[in-house]
């Protein structure tokens, strides 16, 4: 039987990954004492790798497909198909940024001011490109872990990802430049996708992720409608795209079906009770297939 090699990424992704998989109708276990979680797909090999090195192993192919960040494939330089965006983070349903970050003490105003100092992170490559865009000189130091501390005892800045900034705050840190916006995508090795068996798994698996992403922060209400109230109850509707509309055995109501963002049912409800609406459901979601 063909199978399919996925990356799974271990660290501050993995549980928003496993959540994600899991509404696209995928369950995967984590086994912490071995590499190779289990999926319910025979068709699967998972392996669970760090983010940062799922780029270069996609591309030489030992990974027919992974989940890997904006960044890491940039810093790579890895030679890949990229499948789909997914704009999800550790937290939230974002974008996380790089940026570059001093003490909140600091004189230090711009990357021009970094000239001969020291800084800070994990992507290297980046920060050095970065760097001479901006025609500065400046150290750069692979950082193994807990960069924000190294302020200013230990480096004069920092380049990090963040998506809220709690961190960097907590650790007295301010930000002076982005350098990018990074978000998860899908990346393919170029080989597997001329496997056509391959290509459609990979293909069927992007399908399901992007629905499911869809999905978020998403729920359905139906109800039924006095045909009378109809215009009222449509002005008030924030619809994803136009309500479902169906004609009831009495041809003086009908039902009505739509798709709205889940914050806003609580203030919604009481509007549609009062619109003559009976009948009310709201359920969830887990994709939607554009």
């Amino acid at each position: 039987m063909k199978k399919l090699k996925l990356g799974i990424p271990k660290g501050s992704l993995q549980e928003a990954t496993l959540n994600l998989f899991k509404k696209a109708g995928f369950n995967i276990v984590i086994n912490e004492r071995s590499c190779k979680p289990f999926i319910d797909d025979e068709e699967i090999e998972c392996l669970l790798i760090r983010a940062q090195e799922i780029p270069k192993y996609v591309e030489h192919g030992v990974l027919d497909l992974g989940l890997s960040g904006k960044d890491w494939i940039l810093e790579t330089n890895a030679k890949i198909e990229e499948i789909t965006d997914l704009i999800y983070a550790k937290q939230g349903l974002g974008k996380v940024k790089l940026v570059l970050a001093v003490s909140e003490n600091s004189n230090i105003k711009s990357v021009k001011d970094l000239k001969g100092k020291r800084i800070a992170t994990e992507l290297v490559n980046i920060t050095k490109k970065y760097l001479k865009e901006n025609k500065v000189k400046a150290e750069v130091e692979f950082s193994w872990g807990a960069t924000e501390v190294k302020v200013p005892e230990l480096v004069d800045a920092i380049v990090e990802l963040t998506e809220t900034g709690s961190s960097l705050r907590a650790n007295h840190l301010k930000v002076i430049e982005t350098i990018l916006e990074s978000n998860t995508k899908l990346i393919a090795n170029k080989k597997a996708m001329k496997d056509l068996w391959k290509k459609k798994k990979i293909e069927d698996i992007a399908l399901l992720l992007t629905g499911a992403l869809n999905a978020e922060g998403k729920v359905g209400l139906k109800m039924n409608l006095e045909k009378k109230n109809l215009d009222r109850t449509l002005s008030i509707l924030p619809a994803l795209k136009s309500p479902t509309i169906s004609e009831l055995v009495d041809k003086n109501w009908l039902a009505l079906e739509i798709i709205v963002e889940e914050k806003i049912v609580r203030e919604l409800i009481p509007q549609l009770k009062k619109f003559g609406a009976k009948g009310i459901v709201e359920y969830p979601l887990n994709k939607i297939v554009e």
